[in-house]
């Protein structure tokens, strides 16, 4: 049990044959703590930088597969291919963080990147068109998602055996900043590269993933306490069907019902979400009476865990919801506004938001080596407060906005993103016995996916109920002023604000297909050339999004608050059996 003492921690107490191990190794291999740390850094960077690299690239995608993803039924096609990487994450790190104490985390590590790599090679290679090209993309993301869950839940793991206690924050941090930095780095990378090639996009992990693997196999060992015994086979399933339940009404919440602008009525997602909760109440009963569960609930207690995880979650939720805001109004609103073509706003997207991932880089390493120093406390709690902080500073901004003041705010969020995410981080993995720690790092790998895979239903769909208030005026009075009759006005603002919302977060003009089916287009007195031109639904749309905007950032700030409280609560300092906060 953990007891709160005040000095500086030393070894990991009750964890005799983890230690020796280490000591082998170390006498050995001396180098191999950086070994290990290099090697699992490059998995957890190219699993995140997958997990956020279709968001920007999707335009260049569906016009590579040759697929209008704003057709009728095409609009799931776009969510999945977003959300299966993400649920399959989300759903299975636990189980291959338990499976990875039982059998050796290095092991289903390296196993993961095998899979990853098979499956980023097929996704290269997509040999169909329209939609059985999206759904060829959207099974291998799902492999794809399935490997990097392997490489989630066991590379902290993998750091938190070879690193003694002194030094785990600044390991831990390094591989957290890898881990979220992806998250941001994909974005750029994606919008290069699907200026290039949508394929490159898919490209770019192979030869990542092939080195990873035979480096992996040849110089990673097993060094942490395994934990022997049989696969929790109740909790894996309720779990799993829990988690996908409920992610899966989310998703289809977003899209809109009969009359409803938002899926919210459907009774196929009311039951899809209540019986995803259900069933993971089902998982927590069955994780309390069963005999070897997958994962210790009663970790929660720890405050450093139990808190920490909840910081965590509100920390990934604001931060996916922010990607999918930024782009939208990057992509669909300021960017044509100062004379982008459509087709190139990714790459420019992308370009635009580097001071984000700049002030997320500069903060994380170092916000991991003043952890070990002086404890998580200032560093998570000021770094949340910090990102809400500019969740408010983007309200007050115009969306027509000053270039940089918008990026000193991103950069501000980049900082506090970073200044929070290592400490979190190290101060979860070290509240932990030695012989759950992959479970715990699965636990954390699913509330990171599914975190951002949350933000896409929360954020959507505020989005979404903030555009019906204002959207239909303003696209019903803008189409009445360029000639338009008041008939096909009224019917085209009378269509769900989703199909709009989704044209501005893949940065194209819907105009002309919202008013191409009625002849409007070439009737007398419509200014054809206004209303297809690159000026038109950028402005329509502003107003309009602005009003979202600010359900959705104040939701987020909020968040942030709520984690920057709960790190407070955690405490300072914490190694499990050792120590737990220096007050």
């Amino acid at each position: 049990m953990a007891v709160p003492v005040l000095e500086e921690p030393q070894a990991d107490a009750g964890d005799v044959s983890t230690i020796r191990r280490r000591l082998r190794v170390d006498r050995d291999h001396p180098h191999y703590k950086w070994i290990a740390l290099s090697n699992t850094t490059l998995g957890v960077l190219m699993a995140t930088i997958n997990s956020s690299i279709v968001i920007i690239s999707l335009p260049a995608i569906f016009r590579g597969i040759h697929l209008n993803p704003l057709a009728p039924g095409n609009v799931s096609y776009l969510l999945w291919l977003l959300m299966g990487f993400l649920l399959a994450s989300a759903v299975l790190v636990v189980m291959f963080g338990r499976l990875g104490d039982m059998y050796g985390r290095v092991k289903i590590y390296n196993l993961g990147f095998v899979v990853f790599t098979v499956s980023a090679i097929a996704l290269s290679f997509d040999p169909f068109d329209t939609g059985a090209g999206a759904m060829w993309l959207i099974l291998w993301r799902v492999v794809q998602g399935v490997g990097g869950a392997m490489l989630m839940a066991n590379s902290t793991a993998i750091l938190t055996d070879a690193f003694p206690s002194n030094r785990r924050g600044m390991a831990l941090g390094i591989n957290q900043v890898a881990a979220v930095a992806g998250s941001f780095l994909g974005l750029i990378i994606g919008g290069v590269l699907s200026e290039w090639d949508w394929r490159a996009v898919f490209w770019v992990s192979v030869p990542i993933g092939i080195l990873g693997t035979v480096w992996g196999y040849r110089s990673l060992h097993e060094l942490g306490e395994r934990n022997p015994g049989r696969l929790d086979v109740a909790g894996t399933l309720t779990f799993g069907l829990g988690l996908t339940a409920l992610l899966t009404g989310i998703t289809y919440g977003i899209q809109p019902y009969g009359d409803a602008s938002t899926g919210w009525t459907n009774p196929l997602v009311l039951g899809a979400v209540i019986g995803g909760v259900v069933l993971l109440g089902v998982f927590c009963y069955v994780e309390s009476v069963v005999a070897q569960p997958m994962f210790h609930l009663a970790l929660f207690k720890n405050k450093a865990f139990g808190l920490g995880n909840l910081a965590g979650l509100m920390a990934s939720v604001g931060r996916g919801g922010l990607q999918f805001m930024l782009i939208i109004w990057l992509q669909g609103i300021w960017l044509p506004l100062h004379g982008f073509d459509y087709e190139s706003t990714p790459l420019w997207a992308g370009i635009y938001l580097l001071p984000l991932t700049v002030g997320f880089l500069a903060a994380g390493p170092i916000s991991g080596w003043l952890s070990d120093h002086y404890g998580a406390r200032p560093f998570a709690t000021g770094g949340l407060a910090i990102v809400g902080i500019t969740f408010i500073a983007l309200l007050l901004i115009p969306v027509d906005f000053n270039y940089w003041l918008f990026a000193f705010i991103v950069l501000l969020n980049g900082i506090g993103s970073g200044l929070f995410s290592s400490p979190n981080a190290a101060a979860i993995m070290s509240s932990v016995p030695a012989d759950q720690r992959g479970a715990a790092s699965g636990m954390r790998g699913t509330l990171f996916n599914g975190g951002t895979a949350l933000s896409i239903g929360i954020f959507f769909s505020l989005m979404i109920i903030g555009l019906s208030n204002t959207l239909p005026s303003a696209m019903g009075s803008g189409l009445q002023e360029q000639g338009v009759s008041a008939d096909v006005a009224g019917s085209v603002a009378g269509l769900p604000p989703v199909g709009s919302l989704f044209a501005a977060f893949l940065g194209f003009n819907p105009v002309e297909q919202l008013l191409g089916p009625s002849g409007a287009l070439d009737a007398p007195g419509v200014d054809k050339a206004v209303l297809t031109g690159q000026d038109f639904f950028p402005h329509l749309i502003s107003g309009p999004f602005h009003s979202g905007l600010v359900v959705v950032f104040v939701a987020a700030a909020l968040m942030m608050f709520l984690g920057a409280i709960a790190s407070w609560f955690a405490g300072g300092r914490y190694v499990h059996d050792e120590t737990q906060l220096a007050a």
